[in-house]
């Protein structure tokens, strides 16, 4: 996302989270470190100023711990947490500059959507009127000018979401803190909120950090991802960067990839896993090899004459529908999933246990350092 540039006259900050007034904001630089028994987190996050950052993994990786240690929800054990320069780490999470859109949003029932947006003013001291006056603008800017005197329960939960955006955006806050808040919505609804979500995220200032585990909204609403799995921090970069070069077996399933490792000597690669690979890279030592399951093709029988310069015998070991096409996971010579479409399933009439020959072209393949 291209972002224009920023002003930074409105600092609405407690006398908790003091920053000298010619001290130049430089965004989020923190180390997480948070032992919880036999778990231990242990995460470094530099973020910038108006860039956005997505906190991906499977569950259980640490991603919600992280995000609650940002929020000072959860105490760390031990590293750094510094915010435009100053030191967050024993300052209580109502005085931090922070704001966070939880999973289920968390509105307050009994108050109309403009209230629960004048709450975070209210409580720096805005009085009543400014507070409202506040929320209004809020939710004017999102959309949900008619709806300000809605109660939660009267809100589809596309508007709910974009209410508990507007009251974390209302505080002004430095670091904006989002914790799957797309998780609640029907697949409709998700693909609207999502577009929208990204234009406001691309209008706001300060550090955003997102934590998700799908795949398209984090590549969707993110500048970065930061890939944390058992607590650590395994790859990072921008979206396309993850996509293309995937560095461990979670990261490629996310992106839709077979992926290797193995030892190149030139355009061959002798995979941990057995078998050879022939790829158009000519590299040397360690690398990854990576393919798209829609570059695997099957046959029933030993194909002749193929350009397919690899070529493994396998058997099927699961069919699912994935998408408008039929995965298939196939085992033996090379464990791999291969989508094809129904019509061509039929025909080779695929089922569990059947035999099978797997080709992948070459230029199809992509390998890359370890």
């Amino acid at each position: 996302m291209t972002r224009p540039a920023r002003a930074w006259d409105d600092r609405r900050m407690t006398e908790t989270y003091d920053v000298h007034a010619d001290t130049a904001p430089d965004g989020l630089d923190a180390r997480l470190v948070v032992d919880r028994g036999a778990f231990r987190l242990d995460v470094a996050l530099a973020v910038a100023p108006g860039e956005v950052v997505a906190l991906l993994g499977p569950n259980g990786a640490g991603k919600t711990t992280a995000l609650r240690a940002l929020a000072g929800l959860t105490p760390l054990t031990g590293g750094r947490l510094r915010l435009d320069g100053a030191e967050l780490d024993r300052t209580p999470p109502e005085s931090r500059p922070v704001g966070v859109v939880f999973q289920d949003y968390l509105l307050f029932p009994h108050l109309t959507a403009l209230d629960n947006v004048a709450f975070g003013p209210r409580c720096q001291g805005a009085t009543k009127a400014e507070a409202r006056a506040q929320a209004a603008e809020w939710l004017d800017r999102l959309g949900l000018k008619d709806h300000a005197g809605a109660k939660p329960r009267k809100l589809s939960g596309g508007q709910a979401q974009r209410v508990a955006l507007a009251r974390a955006l209302a505080t002004r806050p430095r670091l904006l803190l989002l914790d799957e808040p797309l998780a609640a919505l029907d697949a409709r609804t998700r693909l609207e909120v999502r577009a929208q979500l990204r234009r406001h995220l691309a209008e706001f200032e300060a550090v955003a950090v997102l934590v998700t585990h799908d795949p398209l909204d984090a590549m969707v609403l993110a500048d970065r991802l930061v890939v944390v799995e058992h607590g650590r921090v395994v790859q990072e970069g921008t979206p396309s960067d993850i996509a293309r070069r995937p560095r461990t077996d979670y990261i490629a399933q996310l992106v839709g990839l077979n992926l290797y490792r193995g030892e190149a000597e030139g355009h061959t690669v002798r995979l941990d896993a057995g078998p050879a690979v022939t790829t158009t890279e000519e590299l040397s030592g360690p690398v990854f090899v990576a393919f798209p399951p829609s570059a695997v093709t099957l046959h029933r029988e030993r194909p002749t004459g193929s350009s397919a310069r690899n070529l493994w015998r396998c058997e099927v070991a699961g069919l699912e529908t994935h998408g408008d096409q039929i995965r298939a996971d196939l085992a033996g010579g090379l464990a791999l999933a291969a989508d094809l479409t129904t019509v061509a399933a039929a025909e080779l009439d695929l089922h569990p246990g059947a035999e099978v020959w797997a080709t992948v072209k070459a230029t199809q393949t992509h390998a890359y350092p370890v």
